[in-house]
């Protein structure tokens, strides 16, 4: 299991802010050629990028590269450069239709990707939400959907503010499509770097909806997410006693179990066994 909590996006264009990120504590990072970077840098980001990749700076996380999207001038060029380096995988943004899916899915063989680079799919347009399962289904490749609420509140001319109230149905739609066929959900990034609050009570809600992790445009974003979407000691205890109880109840023939006065089933021993694979694995990535 990789753990998604945090997913940092870094500015390709910013080598400070590149050289900062391997010191930093997110799961996984996304060096951005899109939108954090302007047209007269793009190739410098470009190289940038994928010198990085190249060079393993980003030891012990995973490591994605957000291309331009399709059919921008710069698309293709992104797609032959980051094939060469082979990043864990490519971050596609506005990927409207299963068709978008195959057919980065086909340019990336032709340039030679690594098998194991895989697709991450940025839902940003309401003709995304609406196709959301066929764009998860549409490959094996595509292991991760991405939420970018920045550009669908302006596509659905939603003003969010506490609560995302105009955002909740396109987050449910994907979220359940992102289920239905087995792939990974992040949640959209927290424009205003100074609410903290208002960050944390995001990241509340996206753990309570269901989403992986959530991501960040500032490193001090991290500790509240990471927190958040860590199981805490009273969830991987809860967990430990619901599986226990469980297998002894197996082992002495029982078909019923309580745990705190409540009746255990397979689907409660499948979520408990989850909260403790993610708390392992959290464990096991700070102790390396």
């Amino acid at each position: 299991m990789r753990p998604r909590r945090s997913v940092l996006y870094i500015p390709g264009a910013n080598e400070r802010a590149m050289e900062k990120a391997a010191t930093l504590a997110a799961d996984a990072l996304v060096l951005d050629l899109e939108d954090a970077v302007a047209p007269e840098v793009k190739e410098r980001a470009r190289q940038r990028a994928c010198d990085a990749v190249a060079a393993a700076a980003y030891t012990g996380r995973e490591v994605a590269v957000r291309v331009n999207g399709i059919g921008t001038e710069w698309h293709d060029a992104d797609l032959r450069a980051v094939s060469a380096v082979g990043p864990d995988a490519v971050v596609v943004p506005k990927v409207d239709s299963a068709d978008d899916v195959r057919a980065v899915e086909t340019a990336l063989a032709e340039v030679g990707a690594p098998a194991n680079t895989a697709i991450w799919a940025m839902i940003e347009t309401p003709a995304a939400v609406l196709r959301a399962e066929e764009i998860a289904g549409a490959s094996d490749a595509l292991t991760v959907l991405v939420m970018g609420t920045n550009d669908l509140a302006k596509e659905l001319r939603a003003e969010p503010g506490p609560g995302r109230a105009p955002l909740l149905t396109s987050l449910s739609l994907c979220l359940l499509a992102a289920r239905a066929t087995g792939k990974s959900i992040l949640d959209g990034v927290f424009n205003d770097v100074r609410d903290t609050e208002g960050f944390e009570a995001e990241c509340v809600q996206a753990r309570q909806f269901g989403f992986d992790g959530k991501t960040l445009i500032h490193p001090n974003q991290l500790e509240a997410c990471n927190r958040v979407f860590t199981p805490s000691e009273a969830e991987v205890d809860h967990a430990r006693r619901v599986v226990a109880a469980f297998e002894k109840a197996a082992a002495d023939g029982l078909g019923v179990v309580t745990v705190d006065g409540r009746m255990v089933e397979n689907l409660h021993v499948e979520q408990a066994r989850r909260v403790l694979a993610v708390a392992e694995t959290v464990r096991t990535r700070r102790e390396g």
